[in-house]
C-alpha cells in the first residue's frame, strides 16, 4: 500500500515544487513591471513637493477581488483586480497631474496587491509542500523499510511454521508406523 501511495506523494511534491517556482517568477516579473511605473513616475515626482495637493484620503483601496484556485489539492487565492475609490477634488483648484498621479498610484497600489496575493498563495503551497515532504520521507525512510522488515520476520515466522509442520507430520508418521 505504501509503495502504491508513494509515487502519488511524489508527483504532488514535484507539482508543488513547480508551482511554487512558477508564483516565484510571476512575483519578479510584476515586480519588474512596478519597478519601471515607478521609474516614469519617479521622472516627474518632483512635482509632489507642491503643499498638500496629492493627499492619502484622495486614493483608497475599496475592494479586493480575489478567486479560489486548487493546485495539487491546495486552495489557493487568485488576484483577479482591485476597486480603488477616489475622493472628489476640485479640477480647476488640483494641478493638472494629479489625475495621472492617481492612475499611476492605482497601479502601483494593484501591482502591490497582486504580489501579496501570490506571497500568500507562495506561504500556502510551501506549507502544502513543507507535509508533503514530510510524508515522503515518512514512507520512504520509516515506514516501507519497516513495513518491509516486518514482512520479512512473517515470512521466516511462517517458514518455520511450515518446518514445524512437517516435523510433526513426520513424527506423527513414525508415531503410526511404530504402532501397527
Amino acid at each position: 500500500m505504501f509503495n502504491r501511495y508513494l509515487p502519488n506523494l511524489v508527483l504532488k511534491k514535484m507539482q508543488l515544487q513547480m508551482e511554487i517556482r512558477s508564483v516565484e517568477q510571476k512575483i519578479i516579473s510584476i515586480e519588474q513591471e512596478k519597478e519601471k511605473v515607478v521609474n516614469l513616475f519617479q521622472k516627474w515626482i518632483a512635482i509632489f513637493t507642491e503643499t498638500d495637493v496629492f493627499t492619502p484620503d484622495i486614493l483608497q483601496i475599496k475592494n479586493i477581488f480575489t478567486k479560489e484556485g486548487n493546485i495539487a489539492g491546495v486552495n489557493i487565492p487568485i488576484f483577479e483586480r482591485a476597486e480603488f475609490e477616489i475622493a472628489e477634488y476640485d479640477l480647476i483648484e488640483k494641478p493638472l497631474w494629479l489625475d495621472i498621479a492617481v492612475e499611476t498610484v492605482k497601479k502601483i497600489l494593484a501591482f502591490d496587491l497582486e504580489i501579496k496575493v501570490l506571497e500568500e498563495q507562495k506561504t500556502l503551497l510551501g506549507k502544502e509542500l513543507k507535509t508533503t515532504t514530510q510524508r515522503v520521507n515518512l514512507f520512504e525512510k520509516i515506514k516501507i523499510p519497516e513495513a518491509k522488515a516486518n514482512i520479512k520476520m512473517i515470512r521466516v515466522y511462517l517458514g518455520d511454521q511450515q518446518t514445524a509442520a512437517v516435523v510433526r507430520g513426520k513424527i506423527a508418521k513414525r508415531g503410526m508406523e511404530a504402532s501397527q
